[in-house]
C-alpha cells in the first residue's frame, strides 16, 4: 500500500513537470511573437521617420537654394524667377534687355532640381492651388528645330509669354506662396510658405516649424 502511494506520489511530480514545462514553452511563443511584433512596428517607424527626414531635407534643401537665389538678386542686381513642375523645380533669370527669362545654364548651384520618387508639388499663389506641369516649359530653340546649338550658350530664352510662378527680384521681393512637398503613398507632408512680409517658414503636418 505504501508502494502504490509512493508511485502516486511520483507521477504526481512528473506531471507536475511536465505541466511547468507546457507552460514555459508556450511563455515564450508569446514572448516570440511580441518581440516580432515590436521589431515588425519598430521597423516600420524607423521607415516612416527615415521618409520624414527626406522631406524635411527636401524642403530645407529648397529653401536654403531660395535664400540664396534671393541674395544674389539684391546683391548683383539681377531678377530671378522660379518655375515649380509636379516633382521638380528650376531658376530662371530675366534678361532687361530682351524683357525674357532664360534658363540658367551651368549654373551648378541653381541647376533644376529633382525630388524623390513618390513626392509631389502642390503650389498655391493667393489661396489658389496652380496646376503644375509635368514638365518644364519649352525654350525657343526647343520649338526652332532647326536652328544650332550653340554648347557655349549659357542662357537659352523661353518662350515669349512665359513667366515663372515665383519672382525672386533684385529690390528684395519676392512673390508670397505656399508649397507643399507631398508624400504620395501617406499624403504626409511638408509646407513652405513666403509671406508678404518676405518670411519664409516651413512647417510638418503637426504645424511644427524647424
Amino acid at each position: 500500500m505504501a508502494q502504490q502511494v509512493s508511485v502516486r506520489h511520483k507521477s504526481s511530480h512528473i506531471a507536475n513537470a511536465r505541466g511547468d514545462s507546457a507552460f514555459t514553452l508556450i511563455e515564450l511563443l508569446v514572448v516570440i511573437v511580441i518581440v516580432g511584433i515590436v521589431s515588425a512596428v519598430a521597423l516600420l517607424s524607423f521607415g516612416i521617420l527615415g521618409d520624414d527626414r527626406n522631406l524635411q531635407r527636401e524642403a530645407r534643401r529648397m529653401g536654403s537654394l531660395i535664400e540664396l537665389a534671393n541674395d544674389e538678386a539684391t546683391m548683383q542686381g539681377r531678377d530671378y524667377g522660379l518655375e515649380i513642375m509636379q516633382s521638380g523645380y528650376r531658376f530662371v533669370e530675366h534678361d532687361p534687355f530682351t524683357e525674357q527669362w532664360h534658363e540658367i545654364i551651368g549654373d551648378e548651384t541653381l541647376r533644376p532640381r529633382q525630388l524623390e520618387e513618390q513626392m509631389e508639388f502642390e503650389l498655391f499663389l493667393e489661396d489658389r492651388r496652380i496646376l503644375l506641369e509635368e514638365d518644364a516649359a519649352v525654350t525657343e530653340r526647343d520649338e526652332d528645330e532647326d536652328e544650332d546649338e550653340d554648347e557655349n550658350d549659357t542662357n537659352r530664352s523661353l518662350i515669349e509669354d512665359y513667366i515663372p510662378h515665383v519672382l525672386i527680384l533684385s529690390s528684395g521681393d519676392i512673390t508670397p506662396f505656399e508649397l507643399r512637398i507631398v508624400r504620395q503613398q501617406d499624403r504626409t507632408e511638408i509646407t513652405m510658405t513666403m509671406s508678404l512680409l518676405g518670411e519664409f517658414e516651413i512647417q510638418t503636418n503637426d504645424q511644427q516649424a524647424f
